[in-house]
């Protein structure tokens, strides 16, 4: 049976990492609260690879994880609807940042594709999300402005939100 096909039940953080970088992402290796995680990045955004449950030394779960620190106010709707709207992620404030994140699940028996196509849907989910915080501001922009038919004033929802990445103190 061919590495591909082989049903895997946990996963060593050495081979995710490995699997990372089939995947075309780069590495690192760090320690995070006495655990250790993975940091990489996409779109030129930095995302954690953070274990979940441990089953000797190999991973039952884990989280994929990006942070973005928020400057000003976000619009009341901004994480219920890309929550109602998205599957496989949730988006969410801890303080300062915006988090999105994605959990996959190796418990019970699954194969090194499945993994591979869970790291391809969150760089997707990725791509979805800046393009969804660009979008929400320029329509939340363009509301604002008809509403006031002032282009002098700087509506909250013109904030920016910075694509600085951070691990947060969880």
């Amino acid at each position: 049976m061919s590495e591909q096909n082989h049903i895997i039940d946990t996963l060593p953080l050495e081979e995710l990492s490995a699997l990372l970088q089939e995947a075309g992402y780069r590495t690192n290796e760090t320690e995070h609260n006495g655990s250790k995680q993975l940091l990489s990045a996409s779109q030129g955004i930095g995302f954690a690879v953070r274990p979940g449950n441990m089953q000797g030394d190999g991973l039952l779960d884990f989280t994929i994880s990006c942070a973005l620190r928020i400057q000003g106010e976000l619009p009341a709707g901004l994480i219920p609807a890309w929550n109602r709207g998205k599957r496989f992620s949730r988006l969410s404030r801890h303080g300062d940042f915006l988090v999105l994140e994605m959990d996959v699940i190796v418990a019970g028996g699954v194969r090194r594709a499945h993994v591979r196509a869970n790291l391809e849907i969150w760089d997707r989910l990725l791509q979805e999300f800046l393009l969804y915080l660009r979008n929400y501001r320029d329509e939340n922009r363009n509301e604002s402005r008809d509403e006031s038919h002032d282009k002098d004033d700087t509506p909250e929802h013109e904030q920016a939100i910075s694509t600085e990445a951070a691990e947060s103190d969880e």
